[in-house]
């Protein structure tokens, strides 16, 4: 009785030092609702201190497009971005007013950081803390369900933590993961005997042309986008390839294409390995088909440049069903950029329990050391063959890496990004994650966009393919191949619009005019999902209104450009297969870039760095796709037409016109 007494004197004294100069607040973050896994249980104790990190907001963002053509280094990329020092100090004074003192300033400027009682912190955001229980692993953390800021300096906050937000690890058994991951493997590659009749083409000379609409060799690639032979001017110029999900290389296979298809590539080529936060070694063997086919497609360009496989999270968190492919690339990020571990932006700061891996590992088998920050440096170019769906992912983290994305772009790294395998929907079930169409809203036929393709810092990659009948030197048309295995789906090349981003400048005209010249038979909605300090789902079904509307006439367009991505020559577990998928296209393209960048270093030049306001500002450079399109959600898609499109982007690259352009640049 005593002891609430005098927390309640506390707290009327403390309520009425917060009256001036700060009389008017405003609610600044307000749970909508928490899952049934969170019990709220008592009153947090007064006495007990909180880690408090106030996330700023951050300044010149609506500008940085306009830097991408300059390269910066990582403190530039800093001050740039950076919260302005009368934000700064007006939050300062907002603190020490309150009595709160010896406040941290992070590294990288955006956010501060200090311990203070919970009655005090109470005080000073008009809010109460309580604990909430996580029935599945009995965990408690902190957290009030809305918090308030002054008026007068909210523009100057991003968010505050401990707040609103509940995460807690996934707990669960590794062996059991693993096997619903097994059953998850959609079938992208052909059926044996088909692959079998093709070889029996191909095995007495790998080098004709006129089997490549059967299937793609490197001598097809080459030709389609008239590809010269490689030479090396810069050891250090390795094209990085991200790979998760226990991906392995196997030499054996590499051998056995090098001495059908390159013998030019000397036997026991492989690629450098980087092995972050205790990722399983490139021995184990899981499933090779991802990684082996980004390696075949890339190695027959960028030879004798070498490839770089960045393996990500230990053997745990590459089985866990929160894994990279799902949610994001933080791990990676953290290890090319040391300031992302604790960077903040759009109420996120460094990695997410509950949504990222977190190390130590204690699970068997885990990663015991601790999360690896800034210990590699990256790339000139990165290539992903991995994403998921905008709607499966909190708002707020996407957008936290996007603008990571755009920092690294601004160093000159490209990051180039599959559009997905399924049109303008995802996965049906039992494969996806998005129900029984792979489609939104409550007819199960809304538009579903890939991630983080929605991004305008990165570049997408879509998919063609040289049709039967057809030879590399005619036109490509956009990849489609209908299901022919009860374990497959139907594949075409990704593409839409983002329900999260708008339209970004280098694109506008571009998305312009395919809407306005080739207007999609659909109905559409306007309108974005802005609300970034929101962790729950993008509202795509309020956005769609109950008209049966189907796409976002307002969002980025995916993909940017396109390359040949099916019918595939691989070699996988000593057989000959075909392949195919946005993650053969995507390393094509990534490996033509490498390309130019190795000849732009041989002239004291840099590299392109983020490479879309170019290609859009110069469409011509890239072969232009006019045939196809990549149904779903119960329609046909969108339309493969001249110019920009929904389907195949700008177009398939073409090598001389691409390093003639690239080359006449500073």
């Amino acid at each position: 009785m005593r002891v609430g007494a005098v927390i309640s004197f506390a707290l009327s004294v403390a309520s009425i030092a917060a009256t001036a100069p700060y009389e008017h607040h405003a609610i600044h973050e307000k749970r909508s609702g928490s899952s049934p896994r969170w019990i709220k249980r008592d009153r947090v104790p007064s006495n007990k201190r909180l880690p408090v990190r106030i996330g700023l907001t951050q300044s010149n963002l609506d500008n940085a497009a306009e830097y991408l053509l300059d390269l910066w280094t990582s403190d530039q990329v800093i001050e740039a971005f950076c919260p302005s020092e009368t934000a700064v100090q007006a939050v300062r004074d907002w603190l020490a007013d309150h009595g709160i003192e010896n406040v941290t300033h992070s590294d990288n400027k955006g956010w501060l950081a200090f311990n203070a009682r919970v009655s005090k912190v109470e005080a000073l955001l008009r809010t109460e803390y309580f604990e909430h229980e996580d029935a599945v692993t009995g965990g408690i953390i902190p957290a009030c369900d809305k918090y308030h800021v002054p008026i007068t300096i909210q523009e100057h906050i991003d968010y505050i933590t401990p707040g609103t937000r509940l995460m807690a690890p996934v707990e669960g058994d590794t062996d059991l993961k693993l096997k619903k991951r097994v059953d998850r493997q959609v079938n992208r590659q052909k059926p044996q005997w088909m692959a079998e009749q093709v070889y029996k083409q191909l095995s007495k000379n790998a080098s004709d042309l006129s089997h490549c609409d059967q299937a793609i060799t490197p001598a097809c690639v080459k030709a389609l986008y008239k590809i010269p032979p490689g030479h090396l001017a810069d050891p250090t110029n390795s094209l990085g390839i991200f790979e998760a999900e226990l991906q392995f290389w196997h030499q054996v296979d590499l051998d056995l294409f090098y001495a059908n298809f390159t013998p030019s590539i000397p036997q026991r080529t492989h690629p450098i390995n980087y092995e972050i936060d205790g990722a399983p070694p490139v021995t184990t063997r899981y499933y090779p088909y991802p990684d082996m086919l980004d390696l075949m497609l890339a190695y027959p360009i960028v030879y004798p440049q070498t490839i770089t496989v960045w393996n990500v999270d230990d053997l745990h968190y590459q089985t866990w069903e929160n894994d990279t492919y799902t949610w994001g690339f933080n791990g990676l990020l953290d290890a090319i950029d040391g300031s992302y571990c604790t960077y903040s932006a759009y109420g996120e700061t460094g990695d997410a329990p509950g949504i990222d891996p977190t190390y130590p590992d204690p699970s068997p088998g885990g990663y015991n050391g601790t999360l690896q920050c800034g210990i590699y440096k990256p790339p000139n170019v990165f290539s992903f063959s991995y994403g998921g769906q905008e709607a499966d992912v909190p708002i707020a983290y996407q957008k936290r890496q996007c603008h990571e994305f755009l920092k690294l772009g601004l160093q000159g790294v490209s990051f180039l990004f599959a559009s997905g395998d399924l049109g303008v929907s995802n996965y049906p079930a039992p494969y996806g994650f998005d129900g029984p169409t792979g489609c939104l809203g409550p007819d199960l036929n809304i538009y579903n966009p890939t991630w983080p393709n929605g991004c305008p810092w990165v570049t997408n990659v879509g998919a063609t393919k040289v049709y039967p009948g057809y030879t590399v030197f005619d036109p490509e048309s956009a990849a489609y191949d209908p299901a022919v295995t009860p374990r497959s789906v139907n594949y075409s090349s990704g593409g839409g619009f983002s329900n999260v981003y708008g339209v970004p400048h280098y694109q506008k005209k571009a998305a312009d005019t395919f809407l306005k010249d080739h207007n999609p038979p659909y109905p559409y909605y306007r309108g974005l999902s802005q609300n970034a300090l929101n962790p729950t789902l993008p509202n795509v079904t309020a956005l769609a209104g109950d008209t049966g509307r189907i796409y976002n006439r307002d969002g980025r367009g995916i993909p940017d450009v396109a390359a040949n991505g099916d019918d595939i020559a691989v070699y996988i577990g000593g057989k000959f297969g075909l392949a195919g998928g946005t993650s053969a296209s995507t390393p094509i393209f990534s490996a033509i870039v490498n390309r130019i960048n190795e000849e732009r270093i041989a002239v004291g030049k840099g590299p392109v760095g983020f490479i879309n306001p170019v290609l859009y500002d110069n469409p011509g450079v890239l072969n232009d796709i006019t045939n196809g399109n990549n149904p779903g959600c119960g329609t046909i898609g969108f339309e493969a037409v001249k110019g920009w499109d929904p389907v195949t982007g700008l177009g398939t690259p073409n090598y001389p016109k691409m390093l003639d352009l690239f080359m006449s640049l500073p």
